[in-house]
């Protein structure tokens, strides 16, 4: 087995339910904290996506009310 062949994250098999509980407060208080520290790669990358394919007008024909052909 080479080194990059091991998993980035090793998570344990059987944790307690206040263990399994705390690893997952732990988990949201560190993805709260990333999305706060990189907040403004995340808003300029969204921005980015949605200008790239403006929204449908509300008078556009939906695909599902379309006849068959």
């Amino acid at each position: 087995m080479e080194p990059n062949d091991l998993p980035i994250v090793v998570l344990p098999l059987e944790l307690s339910d206040d263990s399994a509980a705390n690893l997952l407060e732990f988990l949201h208080a560190l993805t709260d904290a990333l999305e706060r520290h990189y907040a403004g790669e995340l808003l300029r990358r969204e921005h980015k996506r949605f200008t790239q394919s403006p929204p449908p007008h509300p008078s556009d024909p939906v695909l599902d009310d379309l006849p068959p052909f």
